[in-house]
């Protein structure tokens, strides 16, 4: 008998499953049609488990981050206007709140394409960003962001701290989801960090995963799916605590979480103290509250495929928008095909003329979806739903309808 995994901060046995989507594809690895030609598209397990100790939500699998961040990886920040403004407004907001200037140094880990960090140096604020991705990172340092390709650690943070790299704020923005080794990532913060410092993490909250049955943020570059119960634990054993909470609508409900040296003089909120109010009145800190997901998630892909059936009997094309990594663990739970969607458009040219993985749907340019004029476009990345439903308006020139799947598939009016 296999001995269970362990879970990936407090190293208990994990022996409670909290979704089992069987073999699926790296959600970011689009197929080049060469690739898709070959026919051997790699597929790894993708099983969430549940700590009973710690209650830290987390894949078990052990994809290395290098196949998932490699070269190709094809995620820019950039492409969504809306992201690009949410930074904008952290950035707005920080410099006023910390009173940040030319003196002072962010640090943004897992900075991208300098998406966030080029609002800082508009306002001239020093910044430095850490990215593991060369291409992402090259686009960073074309609009003039200094940025170290590597990930970010004990080891490199503390390198970063001995050439004289230390951090008035940091910013961790949906990545800390990202690492497959929780305590060695979060161990190079306090080195990197001022000693009044201030670190910022957002992650989509765990809560809103569970009530709203986000199952589709779940795929293998996602090695944890947090809450404030969990993370605050992970910070407190490196030296670190939180002391203030947003509550944000990005990402279908995130957390910013503001978080300080456990000495450090930053004054713990209300707002924080409700947080963990919510999250216990909810149950996130008694193991038996994450049985039961797996049959919410087959009555949401139950309701898609009745839809796709539905669309395929009357004649109706189905197409869909966003080439994004939730939307193909959706996909490929649901085993959707390219008979079932015909194209999915994206407006990352780093995708078009590729495949999804799994499904094998063709990724095409915005322009594209004129030509085709299909009779319903479903919105994969549900999170940006009112932009996508914005800049695809003229479809209800021939009478295309948009759908979203989650937490059930519905035409949109």
């Amino acid at each position: 008998m296999t001995n269970p995994p362990l879970c990936r901060f407090c190293r208990a046995p994990l022996t409670r499953t909290f979704l089992d989507l069987g073999e699926q594809p790296l959600a970011n690895s689009y197929l080049t049609p060469e690739q898709l030609a070959a026919g051997n598209e790699p597929v790894f397990p993708l099983h969430t488990r549940v700590c009973d100790r710690c209650f830290l939500v987390q894949a078990d699998h052990e994809v290395p981050a290098e196949a998932i961040f490699d070269a190709g990886y094809a995620y820019f920040s950039s492409f969504s206007s809306g992201w690009v403004e949410h930074a904008r407004r952290y950035a707005e907001a920080m410099i006023a709140r910390f009173g940040l200037g030319p003196d002072s140094l962010v640090v943004e880990v897992a900075s991208n394409d300098g998406y966030l960090l080029k609002h800082f140096l508009a306002r001239g604020v020093p910044v430095l960003g850490v990215e593991p991705t060369a291409n992402t990172a090259e686009a960073a340092r074309a609009i003039g962001v200094r940025t170290d390709v590597v990930f970010f650690n004990a080891e490199t943070g503390g390198a970063l701290a001995a050439r004289g790299d230390r951090a008035d704020l940091m910013a961790a923005n949906n990545v800390l989801a990202h690492v497959p080794d929780l305590n060695a990532f979060m161990a190079g913060f306090p080195k990197v960090l001022k000693p009044q410092g201030v670190l910022t993490f957002e992650f989509p909250h765990l809560l809103n995963l569970i009530e709203k049955v986000q199952f589709d943020t779940i795929y293998h570059e996602h090695y944890s799916y947090l809450s404030l119960l969990a993370v605050e634990q992970v910070l407190r054993a490196h030296g670190l605590r939180p002391f203030d909470v947003e509550l944000l609508a990005t990402h279908g409900g995130s957390l910013r979480l503001f978080c300080c040296h456990e000495a450090a003089d930053h004054a713990e909120t209300e707002a924080l103290r409700a947080l963990r109010a919510t999250e216990a009145d909810a149950g996130l800190g008694v193991a038996e509250t994450y049985d039961g997901f797996a049959a919410r998630v087959e009555a949401v892909c139950d309701s898609f495929r009745a839809f796709l059936s539905d669309a395929r009997d009357e004649g109706r094309a189905v197409a869909a928008y966003g080439a994004a990594a939730k939307g193909n663990t959706f996909l490929n739970r649901c085993g959707v095909t390219r008979d079932d969607i015909v194209e999915v458009y994206d407006a990352n040219p780093a995708k078009q003329g590729r495949y999804l993985p799994g499904s094998h749907v063709p990724i095409k340019a915005p322009d594209a979806v004129r030509t085709t004029r299909p009779d319903y476009v479903v919105i994969l990345p549900w999170n940006l739903q009112d932009e996508i439903v914005r800049q695809l308006a003229f479809i209800g020139d021939w009478g295309g309808r948009f759908v979203v799947a989650s937490p059930e598939t519905r035409v949109l009016d």
